[in-house]
């Protein structure tokens, strides 16, 4: 037997062995078979057979450990369901330069500026379920006015089958959607006024689609913006922003 393997003994001969010191050795674990004939014995076979035993149930443990943390995530995605996240609610403005910034076709025609105050193209999509209506805002909040910043359009109680306003339809009603209703600005007008900050500046327009819980909300041509903003109140379902600028020349 090498000298680094432990020689195990059957349990009736460790009587017979002399005294003598003893060092550690590394266990070697061989059946009883292959022990020397003085060391076979029913003690042997019996602990040889308890140690394969063990090996190979945690052998067997692992196995199956490994084998179910490999599998099971595969199975898991196999069954789930696909799950349809909703698609968020956008506003776009189509008469604009590749730098959001207004053409001159949409600026004002009046207080120094020079535009063709052509109401925008504005489209949107993705409404939210449980739309009844929708309103359309075009806001300037860099107007120097001290924070109420400046309507520059409000239409109302727009059809929720509505997905865009078509360009120039501020002030038509067969080009406004049908049902739809035009209220004041800031300009004193139930129409359309396009930007005009003062000269040397660049205003942001802020074009806001809003979803609302109810059809209609109770306001005429002649409502101003901030009885429209009430009117809405508590009724917003969704809204959708988009950010348009204009800087006006100093000369």
């Amino acid at each position: 037997m090498p000298s680094s393997c432990l020689r195990l003994l059957p349990t009736h001969q460790h009587s017979e062995l002399p005294d003598r010191p003893t060092r550690a050795r590394r266990p070697c674990i061989r059946s009883a078979s292959a022990l020397a004939p003085d060391a076979a014995g029913p003690g042997t076979d019996l602990l040889a057979l308890n140690v394969m035993l063990t090996f190979s149930k945690e052998h067997i443990v692992r196995s199956e450990r490994l084998l179910r943390n490999s599998i099971f995530p595969a199975v898991l995605l196999a069954v789930m369901p696909a799950v349809a996240f909703p698609q968020s609610f956008t506003v776009k403005v189509d008469d604009i330069d590749r730098d959001r910034n207004f053409l001159n076709a949409q600026v004002y025609n009046g207080l120094g500026c020079h535009g063709e105050n052509i109401s925008p193209r504005i489209s949107w999509s993705h409404v939210p379920p449980g739309t009844k209506s929708i309103v359309l805002t075009v806001h300037d909040p860099d107007a120097p006015t001290g924070g109420l910043g400046w309507t520059h359009w409000n239409v109302v109680n727009i059809s929720p089958s509505v997905t865009s306003i078509q360009r120039g339809a501020s002030g038509h009603a067969t080009l406004l959607p049908v049902g739809a209703l035009e209220t004041l600005t800031d300009f004193g007008d139930s129409t359309y006024g396009g930007p005009c900050p003062p000269p040397g500046e660049t205003h942001r327009y802020v074009v806001t689609v809003s979803a609302l819980s109810v059809a209609s909300i109770g306001v005429k041509p002649a409502s101003s913006p901030a009885l429209v903003a009430y009117q809405m109140h508590g009724n917003i379902i969704a809204q959708a922003r988009y950010v348009a600028r204009y800087h006006r020349t100093s000369h």
